[in-house]
């Protein structure tokens, strides 16, 4: 395992690698998830960073993950957009998979607002359908805070209880009421995957209370707490898991079309939040 100061100058010297090129004030990060990444078409982008360029960043290997990070200028705001996000399940570890919320800690950005796609576990969510997440239920095997903690990037028993940070949910809320943008609230669970879940699965996690599944996203959130980050996260249901009779075998392709189609609509209230900074 990574001691603690060896994890915490790599941290600073990717800031540092990034601040080489842009050192403005950047007041939103955006972590774009599978098949999301026209979000950030509008964007006048003053630079773009390939992954493999900056020290110590993991890599993207999975396909609607571009692999690039943008700096760039949104309705007057500037912005940090990573396109592309790492998951556990191609072989990171949860440190590994949230270095770059650790990233954005160092820049100094206080906002973070992330997207993802993901199973639908109840009955009135279509594909397309846009959820705000209000909550998780944390499956994954492994935790992004285990380990030595280092004082100098957060508390070692950060207390999750608004981790889904309140005011932004409230400003998500009333910009997408204010063009009538239909969503929904619910909670996330996360597993590692790759693999899809069984329809018993399914019907477990709907059980617990779970309304969204996905593989990514939690160990972001909790690095992100940890970090005193202010986070917003999004998801757009990409296929019915619930109930079990209309469950249909899904494909990657068949996500990221979702994702390309009913991405317009979270662009939409995520640019009148940012016309609103």
């Amino acid at each position: 395992m990574i001691d603690t100061n060896t994890y915490y100058n790599q941290i600073q010297t990717a800031a540092a690698f990034i601040k080489n090129i842009y050192d403005g004030d950047i007041k939103v990060a955006m972590t774009l998830g599978t098949g999301l990444s026209g979000i950030k078409d509008d964007i006048n982008v003053l630079h773009t960073i390939p992954y493999g360029d900056i020290p110590h960043f993991p890599q993207s290997t999975v396909e609607g993950h571009e692999g690039h990070l943008l700096i760039g200028i949104w309705h007057g705001v500037h912005v940090l957009v990573m396109s592309g996000r790492f998951h556990c399940y191609e072989g990171y570890s949860a440190k590994e998979v949230t270095f770059p919320v650790r990233v954005v800690q160092a820049l100094g950005i206080d906002n973070l607002w992330i997207s993802n796609v993901a199973g639908g576990l109840k009955a009135e969510y279509h594909a397309g359908a846009l959820i705000l997440i209000k909550d998780h239920i944390n499956l994954m095997p492994d935790h992004p805070l285990t380990g030595a903690n280092d004082d100098r990037l957060g508390l070692r028993f950060p207390d999750m209880k608004e981790a889904y940070t309140q005011s932004w949910r409230s400003k998500f809320k009333d910009a997408a009421n204010s063009i009538n943008i239909p969503y929904h609230e619910g909670v996330y669970v996360s597993l590692q995957g790759p693999s899809l879940e069984t329809p018993a699965e399914y019907n477990m996690l709907h059980i617990m209370g779970a309304d969204v599944v996905g593989m990514s996203t939690v160990p972001e959130v909790i690095v992100a707490k940890h970090a005193e980050i202010n986070t917003m996260v999004c998801s757009i249901v990409s296929n019915v898991c619930y109930p079990p009779e209309q469950i249909t075998e899904t494909t990657l392709e068949e996500v990221i079309a979702v994702a390309h189609e009913s991405g317009g609509q979270l662009k939409k209230v995520w640019e009148v939040l940012i016309k609103r900074l």
